[in-house]
Formats: structure tokens, C-alpha cells, sequence
């Protein structure tokens, strides 16, 4: 249990205060340990920020050393067209091709023009209200119009939402009153969109109608006709889907190639991320005889031994070169992409480009198994320094503690110490007092 000094009262010491500068003493190797800990604390961040920028250039080089030709950067094609009315696309099934598509006809919905002008109150139902919807191979749709009046009709047209749409068209004025013509159009073309709109008793509406004929779209390829019913031919050929702009014509040269582009941004972006990853470890681990210009990580072997890894990762295990393909590294150990001459090199042989890169023996594979082996969750390098620093900043936090109850035993047994001292000083000087009263009575008694 602590006690309280008694501040100078007997001895006129300023006890507090010199039990503070002992503690001060007490508390120096204290103080060392938290400047460790404090040290500790900053190489750790900075190994969990490099290892976490490894586990990602991992990932990174990971996708793009797949030879997957379905998936990831190396399956991307690219389709273009020479007609600007034919656009055409291309997925990851599709092959390298290329072949010329001559445009037949264009996709068309089925259009009714009715004859009979009217105003938009009159009447045009005949004896009933109703309109009747009639499509070949399906059963007669009975749309009610209210009152039967054209605007009505069309309102009612609309609003079954029955694959057919309605548009008044002003054609003039009578007597002042604005005159209108109905037109119904299928909402889908195609020969299939075609239909009749009847009165509810089978008879003409309107005076009959103007007829547009749906139709399907088609195309050549090859002397080959094919047809859809939009202007969208999805997997003419596997992969490849064209689409017709409305007024289309003519022919189109169409090419499907490995996109060199998409490749080379790739292998881009991964160079760019090992030069990022080999400047951070340089910066952490920089070595000076200023240790307050040093790195965080002055002469750590470990991210060394890693950084040297990645720059000799360009260099294949059969001696040959990436120079070919536009990757090399300079003499200041940063790495060098040159985008026309791999561009250059790709289109030359697109199947050696691909294998310098991918597989596991590739550049992108050589990388990965250095960022893996490094920031491997369980083995890597790099994540056993952190769990090494981990565990000595657990160590010294419990040191600190431990220091803790050790100073706070020490102020107590001091308070102790000098609370027994003025006690023991009060105590003396209560007696020489005494003594001096006793000796002054003594002294005139003798008198």
C-alpha cells in the first residue's frame, strides 16, 4: 500500500521533488525500452506495408503469367470492321479470324398506316368500343378503348403494352380542328412481328390501312446467308456478334485479332509495379552513416536478398533475352519496357511473346514465385520478419509493464523512506526541545 511523505516538515527537504528526480533515474532503462519500442513499432509498419505491396505485385504478375485463352489478359481480342455501319465484338471464344460480311437487308417492324383522318374525340370504333389485336399462331387480344374515340385508341394501345405501340400523326386541319392519322408499329422486328388491328366486329378500322411488312435482317459471309431477327447477329461465328446500323449497306472487312495492346498495358503495369516495389525496399533499406538519413530498414538482408531476386527475374533460365520483346534492365537496376518494340515483336510471333511471358517459367511466373516466397502467409520471408517484429514489440510492451510495477514498488518504498525519516526527524527534534526546556530550568534553578 503507498504512503504519503511527509514534504520536509521536520527536515525542510523538498521531499517530492527529489523523489522525482530518483524516479527519474529509476525510470531510465524504461525510457530505452519505449525508444526501442518506438523503433520497433516504425520497422514493423514499414515491413507490413512492403509485404502487403509483394502479396499484390504476386497477384498481379499471377494473372498475367496465366495462358489461359478464356479468361485474363492473354484470351482479350480485338474485332474491328471497315464499314462504320457494321460494329462488330468479340469475346474470349472467339478465334483469330477475318472475313467480309455483304449486308442484305436491314431488320424491320411491322408498320400499319391507317387511311381515315380524324379528329382525336371522334369516334372510330364503329358499333363497339373495343379493338381487336390479332397475330398469326396466337389468340385474338381484345384491347377496350373507354369511348372509342382515336386518341382513346391509341391511349389503349399503349397502355396493354402488348408488343405493339400507338402514334397520332397530325396530317392537317378541318374546319379548325386538328385532323389525325393512326399508326401502329411492333415494338420487335423481324418477319414474325407481323399483326392486324380490327374493330371488335372483325371490320376495317379507319378505312383500312398502308402496310410495312416486317422483316428479318440477313447477311453474307462467305456466300453463306444468315438471318436474325434484329439487326444483332450474336455468334455468327463462335464469339463473334455483328450488328447492322439501320441504314446499313454495302460489305465489311471483318477482322478478329489477339489484342497486342491490352497485352503490352499489362506487361507495362507490371514493370512499372516491380520498379515501385524495388525503389520502396531501396529507400527502407538505405544505408548511411547519418542514421538519422538512413532507412527504416538499413541493411536489411531479407528485403535485399528479395529485391535482388525481382531484378534477376528478367533473366530466363535458358540465357536467352526479354530485349526481344522490349524488357531490359538499365544500369541503375530499373526495368525498361519498350512498348513498339514488344508491340513489334508480338505481331511477329505472337505465340513466343506469349510464352516468354506466361507459364511458370515465364517473366510473369518468375515474379510471382519471388513476391509468393516472399509474402507467403505462412512461409514467406518478408512475413516471417514481420512476425519476428511482432513478437518483439509483444516482448518489450510486457518489459514496459513489468517496469511499471517495478517504479511504482520503488516511489512506495522511497515515500516510505523519507515519510520515516521526517517522522524519526520530528521526533528528535521534539526531544531536543525537551532537553533544552529541561536544561534551561535546570540552569536557573542553580541560580
Amino acid at each position: 500500500m503507498a504512503t504519503a511523505s511527509i514534504g520536509g516538515l521536520a527536515s525542510g527537504l523538498d521531499t517530492a521533488t527529489i523523489i522525482s528526480q530518483l524516479m527519474s533515474l529509476e525510470a531510465v532503462p524504461q525510457g530505452k525500452l519505449k525508444t526501442q519500442l518506438a523503433t520497433e513499432q516504425t520497422r514493423l509498419s514499414s515491413y507490413q506495408q512492403l509485404n502487403a505491396r509483394l502479396a499484390t505485385l504476386g497477384g498481379t504478375a499471377g494473372s498475367l503469367a496465366s495462358t489461359s485463352t478464356t479468361t485474363g489478359t492473354w484470351s482479350a481480342l480485338k474485332a474491328t470492321s471497315s464499314n462504320t455501319a457494321v460494329s462488330v465484338t468479340a469475346t474470349n471464344s472467339a478465334q483469330p479470324s477475318a472475313f467480309t460480311v455483304t449486308v442484305g437487308q436491314t431488320a424491320l417492324s411491322h408498320q400499319l398506316a391507317f387511311t381515315d383522318a380524324h379528329a382525336k374525340g371522334d369516334v372510330v370504333t364503329g358499333s363497339g368500343t373495343d379493338v381487336v389485336l390479332k397475330r398469326s399462331g396466337q389468340a385474338d387480344l381484345t384491347i377496350s378503348t373507354a369511348g372509342g374515340t382515336l386518341e382513346q385508341v391509341a391511349t389503349a394501345i399503349n397502355a396493354a403494352d402488348k408488343g405493339v405501340r400507338a402514334t397520332l400523326v397530325k396530317v392537317g386541319s378541318t374546319g379548325g380542328t386538328d385532323q389525325f392519322r393512326l399508326l401502329v408499329e411492333s415494338t420487335a422486328t423481324g418477319d414474325a412481328s407481323a399483326f392486324e388491328l380490327t374493330a371488335a366486329d372483325g371490320s376495317a378500322l379507319l378505312g383500312g390501312t398502308t402496310v410495312r411488312a416486317g422483316r428479318d435482317a440477313s447477311i453474307t459471309i462467305g456466300g453463306i446467308t444468315a438471318t436474325s431477327a434484329t439487326n444483332t447477329f450474336t455468334d455468327v461465328t463462335p464469339g463473334v456478334t455483328i450488328t447492322l446500323g439501320s441504314n446499313a449497306t454495302g460489305s465489311s472487312d471483318i477482322a478478329v485479332t489477339r489484342d497486342a495492346a491490352t497485352r503490352s498495358a499489362a506487361v507495362t503495369s507490371m514493370v512499372n509495379d516491380i520498379n515501385g516495389m524495388l525503389e520502396a525496399i531501396a529507400t527502407a533499406t538505405a544505408h548511411n552513416a547519418d542514421a538519422t538519413k538512413a532507412g527504416v530498414l538499413s541493411g536489411d538482408s531479407t528485403l535485399r536478398a528479395v529485391s535482388s531476386s525481382l531484378a534477376t527475374a528478367i533473366y530466363p533460365e535458358d540465357g536467352t533475352s526479354l530485349a526481344t520483346y522490349g524488357i531490359q534492365l538499365d544500369r541503375y537496376g530499373k526495368l525498361t519496357f519498350d512498348e513498339a518494340k514488344f508491340a513489334a515483336a508480338y505481331a511477329a510471333d505472337p505465340d513466343a511473346v506469349t510464352a516468354a511471358i506466361t507459364g511458370k517459367d515465364g517473366f510473369a511466373g518468375r515474379v510471382q514465385a519471388v513476391a509468393v516466397s516472399a509474402s507467403d502467409k505462412i512461409t514467406g520471408t518478408v512475413t516471417n520478419a514481420v512476425n519476428g517484429r511482432t513478437a518483439a514489440i509483444s516482448r518489450l510492451n510486457k518489459s514496459i509493464e513489468a517496469w511499471d510495477d517495478r517504479l511504482a514498488l520503488r516511489r512506495t518504498s522511497l515515500e516510505r523512506q523519507f515519510t520515516a525519516l521526517e517522522t524519526a526527524m520530528s521526533q528528535m527534534q521534539s526531544q531536543s526541545n525537551w532537553l533544552a526546556s529541561q536544561l534551561s530550568a535546570l540552569t536557573k534553578s542553580s541560580e
